[in-house]
């Protein structure tokens, strides 16, 4: 036994935690969430062993404003691709909003419940 934690999961707050795993699972590429019993709690879980994404029903979710300096957007995922074109038409048709695309290495978008996640070409 260790005393040095690992990463099991990124959790995000949401109001409908089946719908944005289902988000990320098809962004992604992932095998099916682990939905809990009552729906509060779903996990996706990294098919390459490394962390997984959770996302956690909260009734009164206020999405983080980006950017802001009033609301900051506190947390944000990285998604490298090989293809940031491909990859930018992918998730705009699988419901992401795009917030800022005037990097050229990489593109900020929001995801159905508005959390800021970024599509990084590498």
């Amino acid at each position: 036994m260790s005393a040095v934690p690992t990463l099991g999961v990124v959790a995000l707050d949401c109001p409908d935690p089946v719908a944005l795993a289902e988000f990320y699972r098809s962004v992604l590429d992932w095998e099916a969430p682990e939905v809990a019993e009552d729906g509060h709690w779903v996990t996706l879980a990294n098919p390459a062993g490394g962390a997984g994404i959770a996302f956690q029903r909260v009734p009164d979710h206020r999405p983080p404003a980006w950017p802001s300096a009033e609301n900051p957007q506190q947390l944000h995922l990285d998604l490298n691709v090989t293809d940031l074109e491909a990859a930018h038409e992918r998730v705009l048709g699988l419901g992401a909003k795009l917030l800022d695309d005037k990097p050229e290495t990489f593109r900020v978008y929001a995801d159905p419940a508005g959390h800021p996640f970024c599509l990084c070409a590498c």
